[in-house]
C-alpha cells in the first residue's frame, strides 16, 4: 500500500520510526516532512500529503504531532479527506469499520511507539464495513 506520511517537530522521532515499521511490513512510503526536530509550522507538511491522499496518490496518510489535534484539522479541510484522531487500536478499527478513515492522526507526546504501532497495524487491517455507514459517508462529502 502506498502510504503518505507528515509530521511536525513534535512527531518527527514517531513518524521517522514508523517509516521503518511500515517499510519492513512491504508499504511504499512517501513522507513529506519534516525532516528534523527544528520547530516548524504543521501545516506546511501536513496539507501536502493530505493532498496526496485526496488526489489518490497515496491509498492511505498518517499525520503525526505532539498530541495530534491540529495535524487532524489540517487534514481534514481537504474533501475526501476522512482523517481520525486515534489514541488506541479500538480507535483505530471504529474509524475504520465506521468512518471508511483514510488518514489517522497520532500524538507522539500522548501515546507509546508500541500502542502507535498496534494503532496502525489495526488501522491497516481493518475493512470498512459498508451499510448503513456508507450513507453517513455520503452525508459528511454532500453526496447524499
Amino acid at each position: 500500500m502506498r502510504i503518505a506520511i507528515a509530521s511536525d517537530h513534535a512527531g518527527f522521532q514517531y513518524k521517522q520510526a514508523l517509516k521503518d515499521f511500515l517499510t519492513a511490513d512491504g508499504h511504499d512510503v512517501q513522507d513529506f516532512g519534516t525532516d528534523s526536530e527544528d520547530a516548524v509550522d504543521y501545516p506546511l507538511v501536513i496539507r501536502p500529503a493530505a493532498d496526496a491522499v485526496a488526489r489518490g496518490d497515496c491509498e492511505r496518510g498518517i499525520v503525526l504531532g505532539g498530541s495530534g489535534n491540529g495535524e487532524a484539522i489540517v487534514a481534514n479541510r481537504l474533501p475526501g479527506v476522512r482523517c481520525a484522531l486515534c489514541w488506541n487500536p479500538e480507535s483505530a478499527e471504529l474509524a475504520r469499520r465506521h468512518n471508511d478513515a483514510n488518514m489517522i492522526s497520532l500524538g507522539e507526546r500522548l501515546l507509546s511507539f508500541e500502542t502507535v504501532c498496534a494503532i496502525v497495524r489495526t488501522w491497516l487491517t481493518t475493512p470498512f464495513d459498508g451499510g448503513r455507514h456508507l450513507r453517513r459517508i455520503q452525508q459528511i462529502d454532500g453526496e447524499a
